[in-house]
C-alpha cells in the first residue's frame, strides 16, 4: 500500500462516467478489484444521480456489500437495501420549477419512487439502463396533478438550451432548489439541502468513519460537494474540461473506458 493512503478506510465512487465503462456496465476487472477491496475490509459507497432501483441493479453486479447514495443524495440505502434516508421535493416546488418556458425539444423527467415520469420517451436515456428495474411513464405535465418527486431532470444535446432553462428556473426557485450538470447534456435540480455529500455523511456517521478517511471519484458537477468533502478526491480523465478547471487542485486519473477507478485503487491501496 502507498503510505499516503494508510488512513483511507472508505471508497466512494460515482457510477456513470466513473465506475461504469462507456457501455454503462461494470467491467470484469473493476469487479475483481472491488471484491478484493471488500476482502481487505474497505467500506464501499456508490454515490450516483441515478434512481435507487436503477442503481441497485448495477451495483448488484459487483457482488459485494455496497452502501448506496442515489438521486444525488435524496436516498440512502444499506447494503441490505434498507432505506436509511429519504427526501422528496414538494409538489408545489416542482410545479413552480416546471412553470417556466421550457423548450419543447427538452426531455423532462420527474424521479418518482417506482417510476420516472417523462414528457417524451428517450432511447438515449433508456440506454443507460442495462436491466430495466426502473420504468418510464409518459405523462402530460399540463394535466399532471401530483408533481412531488425525488429530483427533476432535464436532457438535451444542446448545452446552451439547458443553460437558458437553468437560469429561468433559478430565477423563480433559487430559494428551494440547486442545480448540477451531471453531464453537459443532463441538468438536474435537487432540494437546496440535498447533495451527494449529505448522503455520504449519514453513512460515515453510521459506520463510525470521518470524511478524512474517505477517497472519492467523480466526473460531473453533481460530484463537486462529494469531491470537496473527502480526504482524497480524484477526477476522471473523461470529465468535462470545465469540471477540471473548477477543481484545479485535484489529480486527474485515466478514463472510465480504461478502468480508471479500479486501476488507481489497485496501485495505491493493495498491499
Amino acid at each position: 500500500m502507498n503510505s499516503n493512503f494508510a488512513s483511507i478506510k472508505v471508497i466512494v465512487t460515482d457510477l456513470d462516467g466513473t465506475l461504469l465503462n462507456p457501455q454503462h456496465i461494470v467491467s470484469d476487472y473493476t469487479k475483481s478489484v472491488f471484491q478484493e477491496l471488500h476482502k481487505q475490509n474497505y467500506l464501499i459507497v456508490v454515490a450516483t444521480g441515478r434512481h435507487h432501483l436503477d442503481a441497485m441493479a448495477i451495483i448488484d453486479t459487483l457482488e459485494v456489500p455496497v452502501y448506496l447514495v442515489s438521486s444525488n443524495g435524496a436516498r440512502v440505502h444499506s447494503p441490505q437495501k434498507h432505506e436509511l434516508f429519504a427526501f422528496d421535493l414538494k409538489s408545489e416546488v416542482v410545479k413552480t420549477a416546471l412553470s417556466v418556458d421550457i423548450d419543447p425539444e427538452i426531455t423532462v423527467v420527474l424521479f418518482k419512487e417506482s417510476v420516472w415520469q417523462t414528457n417524451k420517451l428517450s432511447e438515449k436515456l433508456n440506454s443507460f439502463q442495462a436491466d430495466f428495474k426502473y420504468l418510464p411513464e409518459l405523462v402530460d405535465y399540463s394535466t399532471l396533478e401530483d408533481f412531488g418527486a425525488i429530483k427533476i431532470f432535464f436532457s438535451h444535446d444542446n448545452h446552451d438550451k439547458l443553460q437558458v432553462l437553468k437560469d429561468s428556473i433559478l430565477a423563480k426557485s433559487s430559494n428551494d432548489l440547486h442545480h448540477a450538470f451531471s453531464l453537459p447534456t443532463c441538468l438536474e435540480f435537487m432540494d437546496k439541502s440535498i447533495d451527494k455529500s449529505v448522503g455520504i455523511q449519514k453513512i460515515l456517521e453510521k459506520e463510525g468513519f470521518a470524511f478524512e478517511e474517505a477517497i472519492s471519484f467523480g466526473d460531473g458537477f453533481n460530484d463537486v460537494q462529494m469531491l470537496a468533502a473527502t480526504g482524497k478526491a480524484l477526477i476522471m480523465g473523461n470529465a468535462p474540461q470545465t469540471l477540471k478547471e473548477a477543481l484545479p487542485d485535484l489529480e486527474i486519473i485515466t478514463t472510465n473506458a480504461n478502468d480508471g477507478v479500479a486501476k488507481y485503487l489497485a496501485v495505491n491501496l493493495f498491499s
